[in-house]
């Protein structure tokens, strides 16, 4: 039973390296508690209020006031090193010199500390510093020159660590919670500046000599601590220019805050929390939820992905629209309900991501890789996934589209490889999920076997066909001729033939060159809705004819009226000098348990599993058929007699492949030795090389070290050869 700790005040205890899997915190005030490298796998730990335990909090608030004080009397006393230089310069001409110098010469450091950062200011404030008081130095119009320069210099040194350490100041009391702790530090910053005035005129006697000093102490002691105040304000706000300020600041805040340091904090949810003084340094953080997170840009995250200003911006508002995350590394967030419409996400990383119900409507999903990430309930409707890297265990349950693009849109073609092809239709429900099946098996067995599938894509596109309640196959072959004689040019030829029975049938055909999609799909159903509806002696007419031409078209109507006779099917086809030989795999394969059909798999029947008896017996029809096939006249080689009985041998034997792969594999062993009998039967032999299609599938779909994916390797090449087919 999970541990319940909720709404309980743990302030200061120590759950270091505790197993807190599923623990409820929910709205636990965990000041100053150690969780590191505890395992909080699925932990609630919403609204809770993390922070610095109250002696470390004291410590602090006392070491902030002390700095704040170091900060104003060293910039009041850099004022009055720089007001001592004008009492020295007795020229009219010196004195005006070295008043525009030392002005130009802070001017140009606020310039930079604001348009560049603290950083590169002060480098290159450095740099100009020594070589403007060389110049100052050989000034005749300024008498004791090397005495001037070495006060100024030590001026600008001096007030460089002022405007530093104010900023470190400022940036911590903005982190600390409690208005009186500014109240505390203007108090005594204002005692520490006249205490830093008063240092540094003891020695002035004469009353001018004072004002002098004065006159120039003032306006430094003003700029610096505005310098400051405005340094440690942006570097709070996440300015990039200041990080390593935030970062000083964040690390002496969150020492004896709340540690997740090394903590496990996968699929955790913090949402609505206040994580002031959180430390989450090498915290494993896939699929934590930090919706509307409080002050996590004040935690401490070096080591995770929320170093990421913009990422964190993302998990805790949730709202990526119209935002560039291209080439970004986003895997393992948990962006459930997010807003990413029109996102361009061109190369990035969301592997293991969630992104249920996420708006993905017009988003770049161009060569994203999406494997193993949960789009359960997504909305895709425009996205582009031209080249996206999905998987079998990437999660489509009850995605929303009406459509997609298979292409990045542009100006000359805002529509590029539409999805349904018809402009002017939309996905019905299930269609997504019916069309995208086949591509990620396809996808998967392509990665497995180390080929670029976009070598593939930029060849051909497909065209996809759907019909609803029903099919006439006569119609649908003709129709599909005459478009293909109407419009050569596209190289139009059917590849699949996908569906539940008359509930809904898909036709895909892949088409070459520049073809309008749309217009071809409009053209193929006005003429099936034409041919349909004639009577139907006059399709058998039309048919006969077309059937005398081109023998494809009969072999396409008998694959139809096959295929309908089936629940589900899918369908391959291969053309082979002009005729359609078929693998027809008849079964259900669950991606993510929705229902599709994908080739390969085979079953006894709608919804049932082969087994053990059912294997044997094919076992037993295989031996048998192997048998009838002559043995090798030359004991020292084998034939294909003895080649297929070792295969048969190292299929039934091979424990990685699932019962009913297994027995499918057994059926393509049969059909080879079928083949074997009859070398003169073109049927037979187009039928073979279809087995060796599917034999090499299911062998990619096993791990490398299997017995069998290194049994074939040796011999399908073999009984390819034995057989006479083409390798």
């Amino acid at each position: 039973m999970a541990s319940d700790f909720s709404n309980q005040k743990l302030q200061g205890r120590s759950f270091k390296g505790q197993a807190l899997s599923n623990a409820d915190f929910r709205g636990a005030d965990v000041r100053g508690v150690d969780f590191s490298n505890a395992v909080l796998l699925g932990a609630n730990l919403a609204h809770i209020k993390t922070g610095l335990n109250p002696s470390w909090s004291l410590c602090l608030r006392i070491g902030l006031v002390v700095l704040a004080a170091l900060s104003s009397f060293v910039a009041a006393y850099a004022g009055t090193f720089f007001g001592s230089l004008l009492p020295r310069i007795k020229s009219p001409l010196g004195l005006v010199f070295v008043s525009i110098f030392t002005l130009s010469l802070f001017t140009l450091f606020i310039f930079i500390t604001i348009r560049r950062g603290l950083g590169i200011a002060l480098s290159a404030f450095a740099i100009v510093s020594i070589i403007a008081l060389a110049i100052l130095a050989a000034f005749p119009g300024v008498d004791d020159t090397r005495g001037v320069a070495i006060v100024l210099s030590m001026a600008i040194a001096i007030h460089i660590a002022g405007v530093v350490a104010g900023a470190i100041a400022g940036a911590v009391a903005q982190i600390l919670p409690g208005q009186w702790v500014w109240v505390i530090m203007g108090l005594v910053a204002l005692a520490a500046a006249l205490m830093g005035v008063k240092s540094g005129t003891e020695e002035l006697t004469q009353y001018g000599e004072f004002v002098a000093v004065m006159a120039g102490a003032v306006p430094i002691l003003i700029v610096s601590i505005g310098l400051s105040l405005y340094v440690s304000y942006q570097a709070i706000r996440g300015n990039p220019k200041y990080a390593l300020i935030c970062k000083i600041a964040i690390s002496t805040c969150n020492y004896g805050g709340t540690s997740f340091r090394g903590a496990n904090l996968t699929y955790a949810d913090f949402t609505q929390a206040n994580l002031k003084h959180a430390d989450f340094r090498d915290a494993i953080l896939t699929r934590t939820r930090w919706f509307q997170a409080n002050h996590l840009a004040q935690a401490q995250t070096s080591g995770t992905c929320l170093e990421d200003p913009k990422i964190r911006q993302l998990v805790v508002t949730l709202n990526g629209q119209d935002q560039n995350f291209d080439q970004m590394d986003l895997r393992g967030l948990n962006l459930q309900g997010a807003n990413l419409a029109d996102a361009s996400l061109i190369g990035a990383k969301l592997s293991e991501a969630i992104l249920q119900d996420v708006d993905l409507a017009r988003a770049k999903l161009v060569q994203t890789q999406l494997y193993g990430a949960n789009l359960t309930g997504a909305c895709l409707t425009g996205a582009c996934i031209q080249d996206w890297a999905i998987s079998t265990d990437t999660h489509l349950e009850q995605v929303r589209c009406e459509h997609v693009y298979m292409r990045l849109p542009t100006q000359e073609d805002p529509d590029p490889w539409r999805k349904p092809d018809n402009r002017h239709e939309t996905f019905r429900e299930g269609d997504f999920t019916d069309f995208i099946a086949p591509i990620i098996k396809t996808l998967d067995l392509y990665r497995q076997q180390n080929v670029d599938p976009r070598q593939i894509a930029s060849t051909f596109k497909s065209l996809d066909f759907y019909h609803y309640g029903g099919i006439d196959p006569a119609a649908a072959a003709i129709a599909l001729k005459q478009l293909a004689e109407e419009y050569p040019e596209a190289g139009l030829e059917v590849v699949v033939l996908e569906g539940r029975g008359e509930e809904k049938i898909r036709l895909q055909a892949v088409v070459m060159g520049e073809a309008d999609s749309s217009q071809l799909n409009a053209k193929y159903f006005e003429k099936y809705r034409q041919i349909s509806s004639l009577p139907y002696r006059d399709i058998q007419a039309l048919l006969a004819g077309a059937s005398e031409k081109d023998e494809r078209i009969r072999s396409l109507e008998r694959l139809l009226e096959n295929a309908l006779q089936q629940p589900k099917f899918y369908v391959e086809t291969y053309q082979n000098q002009g005729e359609f030989s078929m693998s027809q795999s008849r079964g259900n394969v669950n991606i993510n348990s929705v229902q599709g059909n994908i080739s390969g798999i085979a079953a006894a029947g709608e919804n049932q599993t082969m087994t053990g008896v059912a294997i044997g017996a094919i076992s037993g029809f295989v031996t048998n058929t192997i048998s009838q096939l002559p043995a090798s006249p030359d004991s020292a080689s084998l034939g294909i007699k003895e080649l297929l009985t070792q295969l048969q041998v190292e299929i039934e034997a091979e424990s990685e492949l699932p019962d009913e792969d297994k027995a499918e594999a057994l059926e393509q062993v049969k059909t080879l030795a079928e083949a074997g009998q009859k070398p003169e039967d073109n049927i037979l032999q187009k039928a073979a090389k279809t087995s060796m299609k599917i034999l090499k599938g299911t062998v990619a779909s096993l791990p490398d070290a299997a017995k069998l994916t290194e049994a074939c390797s040796k011999l399908l090449p073999l009984i390819t050869k034995a057989l006479g087919l083409p390798f």
